[in-house]
Order: C-alpha cells, then sequence, then structure tokens
C-alpha cells in the first residue's frame, strides 16, 4: 500500500461560536477572521509537519486547492509544493490538485506541473480535480452547467501541451491558442501520473476508467460509507468490460489519529477532530449544489452532493463515539488503527490511502506524535498488503541520479567559491 500524509491546511483560530454566528466557512466568510501575523506560524508549521512526513517515510506529501475559506488555506498549492520540493528527499509530491477549469489559459497548469516535476526530480503526481463548487463556481467565477465541459477541454489541452514534442495551435470552444510549445517538460514522460479526486459522479469514474488515471475519492464520512461509491467504481469497470482490478487504481481519504492506546486517543484528539466537523464543515448548502454541477447521470443514479445541507447537520450533532464507530475517523491505538486499516484497504479495495494526520486545530506536537505512531507501527504493517499487484503506472518514477536533500549536498551546494575555483576556470 502507499500512504499520502495529506493536510487541508484548515484555519485553527475560528470563533466558539462560528456555526452560531456565520454563515460558511467557504465563499463568504468574513476576512477579517484571519490573521496575517499568526498566519506565518501556521503556514510554516504546516511546512514543517509535511517535511516531517518526509523523514518519517510516508510514500508522499499532499497539497490541494481552495479558495475564500477557513477550510483550507491552500488558494495555491503550487507554492507549496515548490517549497516542499526544495526541503524533501524521497516523498512523492502530490499535488491533489489544480482547479483546472479556473486558469486561464489552462496551460498554465501544464507549466508549473513541468516546473515542479523538474525541481523534485520526477517526484510530482498530478491532481486534475473538476473542482468543489465553492471554489469554481462561486470564487472562481465558472457557469456550473458548463463546468465539466470545460474540464475536460482543458484537460486535452494540458495533456497536449506534455505529449505533443512540436509546437501546435488549439482551437477550443473555451481556449484558442495560436502558439502551444510550453517550456519545461516533465520529467516523467509521457506525463507526471495523474490522479483524479472524485464525490461520487458517474463522469468522473468513466473518465478515470477512459484515461486509465486514479480515481481518489476524497470524503468525510469515513470508509464505511466510502464503499458504495467506491463500490460504484468497480461495478462501473467490470460494466465497461475491463477486467484490470488493480487496487492501485483506487485511493481513499481517511481521518485518521494514533495514540498508545484506545482512551489516550480520544483524550488527545477528539476536541480537534469536533472542530473540525463542527467548524471547516459548516458550508452553506446554496454554495455547496448549485443548480447544474452535477450531471443530469449523476442525479439519475443518485449521488448527491457530500455538502448537502442534511450531511452537514449530522456532522455537527456526531459525538467522538459516533465518529468512531461509523468508521468516519480511524483513531486508537497501532493495533486499533492498523486492523481498521486493512479493513479500510480491502472493504474498498484500494492501494493508496490519503492520511488525514492533522484535523480541525490540532496543535503540532499532537500532530507529529500521531504521524510517527502510523509510520512506525502502522504502516510497515500494511505496506505489503496487495503483493500481486503493480502499484507503478499509477506512482511517480523519479529520477535515479537527483539532488537530495541529505546534509552532503546542501554542503556541496552552499560552498564558496575560492580564489583557486577562479584560478583554474581561467
Amino acid at each position: 500500500m502507499k500512504f499520502v500524509w495529506f493536510n487541508l491546511q484548515p484555519w485553527p483560530d475560528l470563533p466558539d461560536r462560528f456555526r452560531e454566528d456565520y454563515r460558511s466557512v467557504w465563499v463568504d466568510i468574513p476576512s477579517s477572521l484571519f490573521d496575517p501575523e499568526r498566519a506565518h506560524e501556521v503556514y510554516n508549521s504546516y511546512l514543517d509537519q509535511l517535511e516531517f512526513a518526509d523523514e518519517l517515510g510516508y510514500d508522499a506529501i499532499g497539497c490541494n486547492e481552495h479558495h475564500q475559506n477557513g477550510y483550507g488555506l491552500m488558494p495555491s498549492p503550487n507554492l507549496i509544493a515548490a517549497a516542499l520540493s526544495r526541503r524533501t528527499t524521497n516523498a512523492a509530491i502530490a499535488v491533489i490538485g489544480n482547479s483546472i477549469v479556473g486558469y486561464n489559459p489552462p496551460t498554465r497548469v501544464a507549466e508549473e506541473f513541468a516546473m515542479l516535476d523538474c525541481i523534485s526530480g520526477g517526484r510530482l503526481i498530478a491532481g486534475f480535480p473538476v473542482g468543489t463548487p465553492m471554489d469554481t463556481n462561486f470564487c472562481m467565477g465558472q457557469i456550473p452547467a458548463l463546468t465539466r465541459d470545460k474540464y475536460v477541454e482543458s484537460h486535452e489541452l494540458i495533456m497536449r501541451s506534455w505529449t505533443e514534442p512540436e509546437p501546435f495551435a488549439f482551437d477550443g470552444r473555451y481556449t484558442q491558442l495560436r502558439h502551444v510549445n510550453i517550456w519545461p517538460r516533465p520529467v516523467q514522460q509521457p506525463h507526471p501520473p495523474v490522479f483524479i479526486p472524485g464525490g461520487g459522479s458517474i463522469e468522473t469514474w468513466d473518465f478515470c476508467l477512459d484515461h486509465d488515471y486514479n480515481y481518489s475519492y476524497l470524503s468525510f464520512g469515513g470508509y464505511k460509507a466510502g464503499k458504495s461509491l467506491l463500490d460504484g467504481f468497480w461495478q462501473r469497470r467490470e460494466e465497461r468490460g475491463d477486467r484490470d482490478d488493480n487496487p492501485y487504481r483506487a485511493s481513499f481519504a481517511q481521518i485518521i489519529a494514533v495514540a498508545d492506546t484506545d482512551e489516550e486517543a480520544e483524550r488527545l484528539y477528539a476536541e480537534h477532530i469536533l472542530y473540525f466537523f463542527n467548524n471547516c464543515l459548516h458550508v452553506y448548502p446554496g454554495f455547496a449544489d448549485p443548480p447544474g454541477y452535477r450531471t443530469l447521470k449523476t442525479l439519475k443514479a443518485g449521488k448527491l452532493s457530500q455538502l448537502r445541507k442534511e450531511t452537514m447537520e449530522r456532522f455537527q450533532k456526531l459525538s467522538w463515539q459516533d465518529l468512531v464507530e461509523s468508521g468516519a475517523v480511524i483513531a486508537g491505538s497501532p493495533d486499533t488503527v492498523a486492523e481498521q486499516m486493512e479493513e479500510l484497504a480491502r472493504e474498498l479495495r484500494v492501494g493508496t490511502v490519503f492520511c488525514l494526520m492533522h484535523t480541525g486545530n490540532m496543535p503540532d506536537w499532537k500532530v507529529r506524535n500521531s504521524s510517527q505512531l502510523f509510520a512506525e507501527k502502522v504502516m510497515p504493517r500494511l505496506h505489503g498488503l496487495w503483493p500481486d499487484h503493480d502499484p507503478s503506472p499509477w506512482w511517480c518514477s523519479p529520477m535515479a541520479a537527483r539532488r537530495t536533500n541529505d546534509a552532503a549536498s546542501v554542503d556541496a551546494a552552499r560552498r564558496s567559491v575560492d580564489a583557486a575555483d577562479v584560478e583554474r576556470a581561467l
């Protein structure tokens, strides 16, 4: 199995009565609640945690894109990934991802992802989400009913930018470019592995199967509730006559908290995870599901928005025990967590898990405690879970001879030029 240490980077200082006093954590949250000086510490702490995950041996470290919200402070995940490319050594850098319909032109995504792949030495995993309606439609101003059509065209342009060796013209419905000729180009050829985050749209299943991309189900309902969606993906594969059931074709996001005992997990982490469910998921329903965003095929299949009013209200009434028993949170001792993680992987048939080890307003030391226990006492028991399946078609391929972040490389790069160097050059 592959494990991605993933941090949404939420704002940790929302008021105690945020849910009662404010309409939404997304789109129209008052900017007066944001403190730039406090954000200096918050951003750097989050980057430190991502670097720590690389040191601990997580297979990847992850970031994503959201706008105008207190749920996730990464309007530009590429900035976060750029910092990580220079400060980490081995972990893949999973940018899940760039909301490609919001970029004008979409070649900007092709260029920046190529830069990240070059800087990191081929460690990029490229995520192409359709994007939440809060971001894509309300913050970026895209028309809901045209979002998916524009997404398909943007994806085509990016892929052609990466794979066609000569300049070309692109005459699309939404983008027209006389010269497409991106510099730089990605290290990984023909392109970095692509993950498509989804929330249950039938079209997203088909898109992943058409292009052989990883389908990444990102949900906060937990693995027990997520089973029906992943079953739907695998069933769709069978209906299309696709016989490849490699679990690395799918991934899942899960909130995880590890302590020495089950009781200690509750004492350490409950308040912070409840902060997340009560505040960070407080989204005005009118922003979460605008008319036209979900397609007719998805509506007929009964796939509902994860952020609809009933779901959000239910989340905010759940106790710690409810969250653990429902599988929304996997928490407890290393033995408890390992047992439930194996159940998650087998029931959902996924080869990659996005591990949400930081949740809500969890302080740094608790994040590190949980992350280290998971890395040292849980991951080794699960890495070999799918021995008969090859992850490489859905994983990055780093350069063998690349610059690393070890002390010797850093010292060599910083070595001063002395007079002897100049004399030899002359």
